[in-house]
């Protein structure tokens, strides 16, 4: 994992949840809360930092005001908030590097594989070696350490056990799958109650692992714990140029909302992001 200083949280004087940091070289605004001037805010504070993009996650009767001093919707899903009103992803760009996207084709075609793939048959958990459960506060130091060796940048410092610590206390559950008593793939469902949504995220599978669909039963063991909790809207943020994920969520019957241009450090570069979503208590 690379020793770069993480993006920080922060909670703005209205409310507002926003992320920001040269680690991904934006803010993401995670949550919307009461600052009236909200829109113009974030950028003059992207441009004080020098920072090249803005992401943000808000209710659809918001989006005028984005809209009206230059955003741009990039994704969409509705019923996000409570069952009820649309969810918009929107983009500000600070820079005509970020807005460029130099793939647009090959990604465009890992869409349409994900699309064709959708109802290929999903290999069954071989449940005589593998064996899925949720997580637990003693697993942290192994989770990390996967993490770790997987993902050589993330969003997120989730190669640290104090923050899966901390995460799994407040409002994430991770699941793993292990093979011979070790964690051979890992997710996590990080859930908002006030919302009744949650974020499919932060899977990861061993290479040697590969191929078996692990992904797929991790994503339908969360979607049956947290719609008992009363979650209602199930989404992804998922890297555009990995197929695997993108099937995955393809096969499992998630529509896809739209792609994020240049959003996430993943991997050791900004990737763009596919939105896809599903809604889990129909």
């Amino acid at each position: 994992m690379s020793e770069l200083v993480l993006d920080r949280l922060e909670v703005l004087p209205g409310g507002s949840i926003i992320q920001h940091g040269p680690y991904n070289d934006r803010i993401y605004l995670m949550k919307q809360g009461e600052d009236k001037s909200l829109a113009a805010d974030l950028i003059a504070m992207a441009k004080q930092h020098g920072y090249s993009k803005i992401f943000v996650k808000i209710p659809a009767g918001s989006s005028g005001q984005f809209a009206g001093v230059g955003y741009v919707e990039e994704a969409a899903i509705p019923r996000f908030y409570n069952d009820s009103e649309t969810g918009i992803f929107m983009g500000y760009y600070l820079s005509e590097a970020r807005s460029f996207e130099i793939n647009p084709a090959s990604l465009d075609k890992i869409l349409h594989l994900a699309h064709d793939k959708a109802e290929t048959p999903i290999r069954p958990l071989n449940e005589s070696e593998f064996t899925l459960r949720q997580c637990q506060v003693s697993d942290v130091e192994e989770m990390a350490a996967i993490y770790g060796a997987l993902f050589t940048t993330y969003p997120f410092p989730i190669h640290e056990p104090s923050f899966l610590l901390d995460t799994m206390q407040k409002n994430v559950d991770y699941f793993g799958i292990e093979r011979n008593g070790k964690f051979i793939a890992l997710s996590s469902a990080e859930i908002d109650r006030s919302a009744q949504n949650v974020e499919m995220t932060d899977f990861a599978t061993l290479p040697e692992y590969r191929g078996n669909s692990l992904a797929v039963h991790l994503l339908r063991r969360m979607e049956k714990e947290v719609a008992r909790k009363g979650i209602k809207t199930s989404y992804t943020i998922a890297r555009a140029v990995s197929a695997s994920m993108n099937i995955t969520f393809a096969k499992l019957g998630y529509s896809y909302g739209g792609r994020l241009k240049n959003n996430t450090n993943i991997s050791g570069k900004i990737d763009s992001m596919t939105i896809w979503y599903k809604f889990i208590s129909d």
